[in-house]
């Protein structure tokens, strides 16, 4: 088969698109949608999320230095669409959105409780990487729906409508 030159931004897509959120030291929330999103360790567990610095949650995240990966099924795609394209310096998004907030167990930040799987984490390092920042960040806990965990605890993602926005 021939090939034919591609575009080099988000090449590594399949992944799934997850919302990142996150608490400023004065208690209030946010979330954003975030495309850059991995795995970058086992032992311990660790994962790399990418947001650009002009981005509000990223100076909340700077300043307490924990997160949360939220992943996104298909039926939030619109809550995802609109926490990726209003600004928290502008709105209470998630209020305005009527997400469903919890707090973390382990770090100071919210679990967005209407998804299937929230990843408490906190930023062991970071590295700027062009338009973005990634932060690696340490998972402190896990919280899945019980409808979507086996008997092992492990997360069965067959159960889970990832939303593929792009």
């Amino acid at each position: 088969m021939e090939k034919k030159a591609a575009k080099a931004k988000s090449c590594l897509k399949p992944a799934p698109d997850v919302l990142i959120s996150c608490r400023d030291k004065e208690g209030n929330n946010n979330a954003l949608a975030v495309e850059y999103a991995c795995n970058c360790s086992f032992d311990p567990p660790m994962v790399m999320v990418g947001i650009v610095p002009s981005r509000h949650s990223y100076h909340m995240v700077k300043e307490t230095g924990v997160f949360v990966v939220n992943l996104v099924s298909e039926e939030l795609k619109k809550q995802y669409a609109y926490l990726g394209t209003h600004s928290g310096r502008d709105e209470d998004k998630l209020a305005k959105i009527g997400m469903n907030v919890g707090d973390g167990e382990k770090v100071n930040a919210p679990l967005l409780l209407d998804c299937p799987v929230n990843i408490e984490c906190t930023v062991v390092d970071s590295i700027k990487t062009g338009s973005h920042e990634m932060f690696i960040g340490k998972v402190e806990c896990v919280h899945a729906n019980e409808n979507i965990v086996d008997e092992e605890g492990n997360v069965d993602y067959s159960k889970i409508n990832l939303l593929k926005f792009r």
